[in-house]
């Protein structure tokens, strides 16, 4: 790979020879510094692709080994369990609105359990991001500390919280909804403030200016102008939290989830009920996608610019 251009020495009239050569030189030697910088960056890269690739490779096997029946001998297999499924489901097919109606308010349990998560993790997240934006922060030593928080809370999975909380609380929606508001906590409260960062401060300099409290600044004058993101922002978690509720449920969290389990667990004979359970989270997912994606681009775009993909 060719070196990139450097700018050659500046020559300026009227310096002696020995100004011009101490010009070069400098010149130089800044050129040598960039490509050794260059070229140590290239080295570092390197290093770091053949560490991942090394990583990946001994955790591939490493979970192999620990498989029953190897990776390589159960791959011919991993379209059996679905050809079951929708052969049985095929079969049975008169018995599927049956099942639709019969399941349908274990989906309303699961979107019940992610709205609320959404709702609590939304309203907490904005209160943490307007603490731990740097201007906005009415306590700046808090900043880092909160800051560290909300990495504590995104880094960990909803289901290690949701396994916890049950065996703590015990079964059902109460802790897969504790568990998936603390998640979106972290992940709200990221998303606003750094939406928070791009707000303007003439506003609330102008409210500090007559005297207005800390909570009048950020409702009058910073909340109104990042509304419409915070919005998009929830919507979008609020998709996520429907898949997370119904995966909470294979844990006994719960919801459509936890008969899907029951379902798969039993074998055949139930996989049927089973199919009608992945259409109706397929077709929740999706209508709740296209709805979610129609209100973002009529907060994000206005009304004019506003439509639905399929």
């Amino acid at each position: 790979m060719l070196a990139p251009d450097l700018p050659g020495p500046v020559i300026y009239a009227g310096q002696s020879m020995a100004d011009k050569i101490v010009n070069v030189v400098q010149t130089a030697a800044v050129g040598d510094a960039y490509l050794a910088q260059i070229k140590k960056k290239r080295q570092m890269s390197f290093v770091m692709l053949v560490v991942f690739l090394a990583l990946l490779v001994s955790g591939f096997y490493t979970a192999d080994s620990r498989n029953a029946g190897g990776f390589w001998v159960g791959i011919s297999n991993i379209f059996d369990f679905p050809a079951a499924m929708f052969g049985e489901a095929i079969d049975r097919a008169p018995l599927m609105p049956g099942y639709l109606v019969e399941y349908f308010p274990s989906l309303i349990e699961t979107i019940n359990i992610a709205a609320a998560s959404t709702l609590i993790g939304g309203l907490l997240g904005l209160v943490m991001s307007l603490l731990v934006t740097r201007g906005f922060a009415p306590v700046p030593w808090l900043v880092n500390p909160l800051r560290r928080l909300l990495d504590i809370l995104r880094a960990i999975p909803e289901i290690v919280i949701a396994l916890v909380l049950i065996f703590m609380l015990g079964g059902g929606p109460v802790p897969a909804m504790i568990a998936i508001a603390l998640h979106s906590v972290g992940a709200l409260g990221k998303l606003f403030s750094e939406v928070n960062e791009n707000a303007s401060l003439k506003p609330v300099e102008g409210l500090a200016s007559v005297g207005a409290s800390w909570t009048q600044r950020m409702w009058f004058g910073v909340i109104p102008q990042v509304a419409p993101n915070y919005l998009s922002y929830a919507l979008l978690r609020f998709e996520i939290n429907i898949r997370a509720s119904a995966i909470l449920g294979f844990v006994g969290a719960g919801g459509i989830g936890y008969d899907l389990r029951n379902t798969m667990s039993w074998g055949v004979g139930k996989y049927d009920e089973a199919a009608a359970i992945f259409i109706l989270l397929f077709l929740t997912i999706v209508v709740v996608d296209q709805l979610s994606g129609l209100f973002r681009n009529r907060l994000t775009h206005g009304a004019a610019n506003t439509q639905v993909t399929l």
